[in-house]
């Protein structure tokens, strides 16, 4: 029997290796280039991300009109409730010659007054959110309430009272246009 020489064995070996290494090596393919995205997945995921994007956008801005309407349009008649019956009060002081008749006036002028202050200051806040057919309304009755308020504060017994109806027309119909345009509740 005989043993094998171990250093005969051993080159055989690492020749073996090496010849296998080489026929592996020279069957491998090499790509030349640069890598980069599949262009119809990257134009498909562009899309879907920016039709995402503008949905979370348009949501927002939804909600955000919502909430100025309802805020807006949901204060309104009792803000500018408390004006007509102030300056109702007023009137009916007026009529009748009454002592209070000053007391009244001056009430009336002053609670048209704050209604367009806090009408004025709702559309402010709400800021672009409101949809641009309220603003002008809310804008005109803010105008009308505080003609009306300074009409009313130039009111004596013997006033002619010609510009202070043309006013409170104007009031009335400003007051009728925003609660026309508002949604109903």
């Amino acid at each position: 029997m005989k043993l094998l020489n171990p250093r005969g064995f051993g080159m055989v070996c690492a020749t073996g290796a090496v010849a296998i290494g080489l026929v592996v090596a020279g069957c491998a393919n090499r790509v030349e280039g640069v890598a980069g995205p599949n262009a119809s997945d990257l134009a498909a995921y562009k899309t879907e991300a920016a039709s995402s994007s503008a949905a979370a956008t348009s949501s927002r801005r939804a909600a955000a009109q919502a909430k100025a309407i309802s805020d807006n349009c949901g204060q309104f008649p009792t803000i500018t409730g408390a004006g007509v019956s102030k300056y109702n009060d007023f009137v009916d002081a007026h009529d009748a010659n009454a002592p209070d008749y000053v007391a009244k006036r001056d009430s009336a002028a002053q609670t048209l007054e704050d209604a367009a202050n806090k009408v004025e200051s709702g559309v402010n806040s709400a800021k672009e959110a409101l949809p641009t057919d309220l603003v002008p309304l809310f804008t005109e009755y803010v105008n009308a309430a505080r003609a009306l308020a300074a009409e009313t504060r130039r009111m004596t017994y013997t006033a002619p009272v010609a510009a202070l109806n043309d006013a409170s027309k104007r009031v009335n119909d400003a007051r009728n246009a925003v609660r026309d345009a508002c949604p109903k509740r």
